[in-house]
């Protein structure tokens, strides 16, 4: 059985992560700096190599970007399914902060609900409860 889990670089990774715990709740599992490798040079030693995070009861990963600057796009959304109408509401709400809306949290034809938003990070959630 294999598992698949996010990893999610960043200019500020422990920023990032807590932004998303105190929306979503959870907690930093484990922090690896740079500066663990031996020769890393001074500017990046505190910044995170690998951060493990638990998120509303789900692992991601997450590095500070010291190769070059991160590129958000739409190529991948992270999709979060809630059984309650008001925990996904203020999910949506909470991510939305310093972001932009894609598509409204509301009902849809198929019975559910549904909204899309890309947070301040550039990253983009699709925020669900099934019919």
């Amino acid at each position: 059985m294999s598992k698949i889990t996010p990893y999610i670089h960043s200019e500020d990774a422990r920023a990032q992560a807590g932004f998303y715990i105190q929306a979503l709740g959870g907690e930093i599992k484990s922090v690896t700096t740079f500066g663990s490798i031996p020769g890393t040079p001074e500017e990046n030693k505190d910044k995170v190599m690998h951060m493990q995070v638990d998120v509303g009861g789900n692992e991601l990963f997450f590095s500070d970007s010291v190769f070059g600057p991160v590129q958000s796009g739409r190529s991948i959304s992270l999709s979060v399914a809630y059984d309650k109408d008001a925990d996904a509401r203020e999910a949506f709400n909470k991510l939305s902060e310093g972001g932009q809306v894609k598509f409204p949290f509301d009902a849809q034809v198929w019975g559910g609900y549904y909204g899309e938003l890309q947070d301040k990070y550039g990253l983009n959630w699709m925020i669900v409860i099934a019919p």
